[in-house]
């Protein structure tokens, strides 16, 4: 039988392995419901229902639910706050921080139920939808010099598909994962020439990997999280880093995702 959870914390690193020493891969956000694959000892395999994405978590740092509880979620609409520093949940007299990209389920005004617990939102929430450009860009803008961390997802720290996830998940669009992921998704663009600001550029190593995404803001500029979030010069080559002067990244291809 299947079994069930909702990450009740503002984040939880999700490692490749049950052991606190593992490799991060990815990070669950508050509001994040995940699906139970296997038990080891304190720790429990899921698989992340926004993205599909599986890894294993300390079970002492989620919340666990029952079938109904989370069908009842998963059938609600959701919506997503974007402010970049966080704003806050309450459960009983407890406030927790979130970070922007975290999943709400709006049950009575900006309450949810999960399990005994019920959870006040207090700031902006904003619909599960695509609104425009302008907010787009402005929410990709809005993480410029957040530094890099392998499988983060937050201000904090985050990969560059990380960066690419929240910025999307935060304007209704659902993203895989890891760049090569993502990059099966959407419409092919032959020539950077015909891009829109929206667009996911990728590129590849040597083998033919995707290893790198990031966001065009019009064709001459992408915006992406490689040590830290930053714009930087893109042609048809690839990213061209001004301070040193070089291409830093291959372009492999072009997607729209954005109707």
């Amino acid at each position: 039988m299947t079994e069930f959870g909702i990450c009740i914390l503002a984040v939880i690193p999700v490692r490749q392995e049950p052991s606190e020493k593992a490799e991060m891969t990815t990070q669950l956000l508050f509001g994040d419901l995940f699906e139970i694959i296997e038990y080891n000892r304190d720790w429990i395999l899921v698989r992340n229902v926004f993205d599909g994405y599986t890894g294993w978590v300390d079970v002492k740092q989620v919340k666990l639910i029952d079938e109904s509880d989370f069908s009842r979620l998963s059938g609600m609409p959701m919506f997503v706050n974007r402010k970049i520093m966080g704003d806050f949940v309450r459960k009983g007299a407890v406030s927790v921080h979130i970070p922007s990209g975290c999943i709400f389920y709006r049950e009575e005004h900006k309450m949810f139920r999960a399990g005994k617990d019920a959870f006040y939102f207090h700031g902006d929430l904003y619909p599960f939808e695509f609104s425009d450009i302008q907010e787009f860009t402005r929410t990709a803008m809005g993480y410029l010099e957040c530094p890099y961390l392998w499988g983060g997802k937050t201000y904090l720290g985050m990969d560059c598909s990380g960066f690419t996830q929240m910025v999307f998940k935060q304007h209704g669009i659902k993203l895989l994962r890891d760049a090569s992921q993502q990059a099966t998704q959407g419409e092919d663009i032959s020539f950077i020439s015909n891009s829109r600001p929206g667009d996911l550029a990728f590129f590849d190593h040597d083998d033919d990997r995707i290893i790198h995404t990031g966001i065009l803001i019009d064709p001459q500029h992408i915006i992406h999280c490689s040590g830290k979030v930053r714009i930087d010069k893109i042609d048809h080559h690839g990213i061209y880093h001004a301070d040193k002067k070089q291409y830093t990244h291959t372009l492999r291809l072009i997607k729209r995702l954005i109707p």
